[in-house]
């Protein structure tokens, strides 16, 4: 096992860095100043720097959730820090990922190593420090199912904090990082806290179809995993070859009796029942019903096979493609009376 490293060295500061290769859109865009943050001490001095300090600061991690409308007149942190540690309980095991650790391998590196809990959140794009952010959710498993605690850096007081799952506060696709603690602290590490007495996930109708194509009816954590897997690469594009963030847009959540209204002149609505009597409507088909899937406008568009994914097809801008989501969400607010919400933080 490796730990997150806690070297001393001092972070390279570049000036005037081109970021289309630090968010997934590939949208084109410069940072001021930009630096690998590979270690706690290498934040604090890039942080120490005068040169940061005469302007805004901003964290990438994957630039997963990044739209980038414009030059950056700051410094961006590229987050770095690797590394994985492992505790072991009687009834758990604790892991430690350093915030620049992808997502995905290390989602591969908790099933490799005998440690199941977190294999619905497959494939998702990003990294470890980004994920309590958003809160990431996939097939009935969000973060905070799994979350024990993170390290991060407050900039009120300069300090290292261990914050748990109530300092963090999470919501649907929300937490504290995105509302009060937006700009006061910065994720250096996350540990998870994967239960020995494992249970699948299942019941989603996608990953339900998927494993029952191969036959699986009791299916081991691998093969959720697999499953997953499988249909995230039917549904979504690559990055690699095709700008996006994934999901864009929130899945709406709605009353109980706004849902059993919409579903009386819309029959076909896709919904799920929340625990506290709510329901979560889908947008990807609000946004399909409105006529969106597949439609482009310039080098921006809504993906084909998933209307919830916009897109770049080359040479785009973040400008239009945030033109692009008023239009959608002006849309399904005239024919459903829904509001629905970007995920991306737009900079």
């Amino acid at each position: 096992m490796t730990t997150p490293s806690a070297e001393s060295s001092l972070p390279d500061l570049q000036g005037q860095v081109a970021l289309a290769g630090y968010n997934t859109f590939g949208f084109a865009a410069t940072a001021r100043y930009a630096a690998h943050i590979q270690s706690e001490a290498a934040l604090l001095a890039a942080l120490d720097d005068p040169r940061v300090a005469t302007g805004p600061v901003h964290v990438f991690g994957g630039g997963s959730n990044i739209v980038l409308t414009r030059d950056l007149p700051g410094t961006v942190l590229l987050m770095a820090m690797r590394g994985i540690t492992v505790t072991e309980t009687p009834d758990a095991w604790l892991v430690m990922a350093g915030a620049g650790e992808s997502w995905h391998g290390f989602v591969e590196y908790t099933l490799a190593h005998g440690m199941p809990g977190l294999e619905n959140l497959a494939l998702i794009p990003g990294t470890v420090g980004a994920a309590p952010i958003q809160n990431i959710g996939a097939y009935g498993v969000e973060l905070k199912d799994r979350f024990h605690t993170l390290r991060a850096l407050d900039l009120a007081t300069r300090t290292f904090v261990t914050l748990d799952a109530a300092d963090c506060a999470f919501g649907y696709r929300d937490s504290l990082f995105k509302r009060a603690g937006r700009e006061r602290y910065i994720i250096t590490a996350v540990t998870f806290r994967l239960p020995r007495a494992w249970q699948p996930h299942t019941a989603y109708a996608d990953l339900t179809a998927e494993l029952a194509s191969h036959g699986i009816e009791a299916p081991t954590a691998r093969e959720i995993f697999n499953a997953v897997v499988a249909v995230r690469t039917r549904k979504l594009p690559d990055p690699r070859q095709v700008g996006n963030a994934g999901s864009f847009f929130k899945n709406p959540v709605v009353p109980a009796e706004t849902a059993a209204a919409l579903l009386v002149r819309f029959p076909t609505l896709v919904h799920y029942a929340q625990a506290d009597g709510s329901v979560k409507l889908a947008a990807g088909w609000l946004i399909d019903q409105c006529g969106f899937k597949g439609r482009r406008i310039g080098q921006v568009g809504v993906y084909e096979r998933q209307a919830l994914v916009l897109v770049n097809h080359g040479g785009g801008t973040g400008a239009e493609l945030m033109a692009l989501a008023a239009e959608i969400q002006a849309a399904v607010q005239a024919r459903f009376g829904v509001a629905i919400e970007p995920e991306p933080v737009v900079l």
